[in-house]
């Protein structure tokens, strides 16, 4: 009897390390499963400005690396139509210097056959050393490039000034380029001193300068949300010339008289490092 005893509780005991073991995989899985989560998601940010009477819908599209996002992008593309944004702005790393532009074209064409579309250059643009047809690819589609400029237009009956500027690395790619400072200087002298102003770039480790040259709003990309995350404790592990623990990882940052939005971008497979709570996104942006 007592041995007959001893069995059922060593069977017991068994049986409870097996389902402990069950439960602890399960919840290894179901954590990878949850960190490296690749599905799209849209973040949609709110600022309030006394410059507006109206309300405007912004649609900011950054670092999509020619990924693909379903069959001729729908996924992406029915994503951005569903928010039904009032202009649709392109900040750099649309194409890769080292996958088909297939995915980028595509994504490209259907946007400036629905919305007004600004495009500025990423860096891997220039990394290809094929801007050139880039550029030609972008305008053919009918999208403003912004190299240094600004398109002051009406949105609803309002005064916006869309400005841009190229990734620094033009300087080291194209002849007789402007450099950033420079840029900055010609956006600023045609800008309207009405209306709302937004500076699209690449880089957000610029926002120090960026601030210096009175835009309301700045937008960017390239820290692709520090590509390791920890929702609540870390946002952005590493960042492109930001290094560890990037300042402008991914996310809304209100300063003195602006406000920054960097968008954790749409880079996916064509990454190296896996991205870790750390969805792709869509951003959207409400000004009212």
């Amino acid at each position: 009897m007592k041995q007959e005893n001893q069995a059922n509780e060593k069977k017991q005991t068994s049986g409870k390390g097996v389902r402990k073991k069950i439960i602890i995989t399960a919840g290894v899985l179901l954590a990878l499963l949850i960190s490296c989560d690749m599905r799209l998601k849209t973040v949609v940010y709110t600022i309030e400005t006394e410059k507006l009477n109206r309300p405007i819908r912004l649609a900011l599209i950054t670092d999509l690396h020619s990924c693909k996002y379903g069959k001729n992008q729908s996924t992406l593309l029915q994503a951005v139509d569903a928010q039904k944004p009032d202009l649709v702005l392109l900040g750099g790393d649309i194409f890769d210097d080292e996958r088909s532009y297939e995915n980028a074209e595509i994504t490209l064409k259907y946007l400036s056959e629905h919305y007004p579309c600004y495009y500025v250059t990423g860096n891997h643009e220039y990394w290809s050393k094929d801007i050139t047809a880039i550029l030609d690819i972008v305008d053919s589609y009918g999208i403003t490039i912004l190299e240094g400029d600004c398109d002051t237009i009406q949105v609803k009956g309002q005064t916006l000034n869309i400005c841009g500027v190229d990734d620094p690395d033009v300087v080291a790619y194209t002849k007789n380029a402007k450099g950033m400072i420079e840029q900055l200087m010609a956006v600023q002298a045609q800008k309207s001193e009405a209306g709302y102003s937004i500076l699209l770039s690449h880089r957000p480790e610029w926002a120090d300068t960026y601030r210096q040259y009175d835009f309301d709003l700045i937008l960017a990309g390239h820290a692709h949300g520090g590509q390791w995350r920890i929702p609540g404790l870390l946002n952005g592990l590493y960042a492109p010339n930001q290094g560890i623990f990037p300042s402008y990882a991914g996310g809304k940052y209100p300063m003195e008289q602006e406000t920054m939005i960097v968008s954790r971008g749409l880079a996916r497979e064509s990454t190296l490092v896996p991205r870790i709570f750390n969805r792709p996104e869509l951003v959207i942006i409400d000004l009212q």
